[in-house]
């Protein structure tokens, strides 16, 4: 195996920081880009929000990956706090993709950050990377998010665009909160539960970002989800008998709305997307159904 250098953006998030261990346990040379002065040569400086990066400190690098932004689910989604969530993401990336287009050796491959998001509320029907993106605001985020990285495809960069569902994790994220819930016996589905979610184990996005970083012709948006999406009920069940736990306490949809505001029309909203062109490219599964992902993260 060919020893590379990548540089990672949001290497302190969850999905980030897992990418982080697994290439360094290969032995690559990880390249992180920080918010501050540089330390040390495995540091970048850069600024998402006032859209610098120290350019020169991704030369020769073989990758880049960009997987910065501000949680979705973190805080209620305040006019402010919608702002920064679409400011983190498409400022970021077009400062990164600026600096890659910019070097005198680009890298070979732009890795950029993206989510199912895209797709907006697919209710019960199937959709992979072909289908249009959805209305909303996370949808327009996310069309946004991926245009900003305009300046690295025309530089000539392979450039992916990661549609990430939702990560099965005990270390954060949207499974990050369910543990907790459900260890304590107090989960239950969301909402009328029929919505469908569609999940990834973190082994499996981990693994499959490498792959986007390594498989040559592979560009575009590639949909990072387990083949067969389930409902929120499904799921739910799932959980239960992994966990052993009675899942008896259901959320309605009103109080969701109550708790989390415009937010929980997200929450409640039905996204059954497949990852055909991941599929296509060769890629296995190593947790494909919901009660392998839930026993990898515990």
């Amino acid at each position: 195996m060919e020893r590379q250098r990548i540089a990672v953006a949001g290497a302190s998030g969850l999905i980030g920081g897992a990418l982080v261990r697994s290439l360094t346990a290969d032995g690559h040379e990880v390249v992180r880009l920080v918010r501050r002065a540089a330390q040390s040569a495995d540091e970048v400086c850069w600024d998402p929000g006032g859209q610098y990066v120290d350019a020169a400190g991704l030369a020769g690098c073989d990758a880049v990956v960009n997987l910065a932004g501000a949680g979705v689910g973190d805080h209620r989604w305040t006019d402010a706090y919608k702002k920064e969530i679409r400011d983190s993401r498409v400022l970021g990336t077009a400062a990164l993709a600026e600096a890659v287009a910019s070097l005198d050796t680009p890298p070979r491959v732009f890795v950029s950050g993206s989510a199912i998001g895209i797709y907006g509320d697919t209710g019960d029907r199937a959709v992979d990377e072909e289908a249009p993106p959805g209305d909303g605001f996370l949808p327009s985020v996310c069309v946004e998010w991926e245009e900003a990285a305009a300046p690295a495809q025309e530089a000539g960069v392979r450039t992916v665009f990661a549609r990430t569902g939702l990560v099965v994790s005990g270390e954060g994220g949207a499974w990050g909160r369910l543990f907790p819930l459900f260890k304590a016996g107090l989960g239950g589905r969301i909402g009328d539960g029929r919505q469908y979610w569609s999940f990834i184990a973190l082994h499996d996005e981990v693994a499959a970002l490498r792959h986007l970083i390594d498989t040559e012709g592979l560009s575009g948006p590639v949909n990072l989800t387990a083949p067969k999406p389930l409902t929120n009920r499904e799921i739910t069940a799932a959980m239960g008998r992994v966990l052993h736990r009675p899942t008896l306490f259901p959320v309605p949809a009103s109080a969701l709305r109550v708790a989390l505001g415009e937010m929980a029309g997200d929450v409640l909203s039905s996204q059954r997307v497949v990852p055909k062109r991941l599929l296509e490219s060769g890629f296995t599964f190593a947790f494909p159904e919901i009660e392998e992902a839930v026993r990898a993260a515990l």
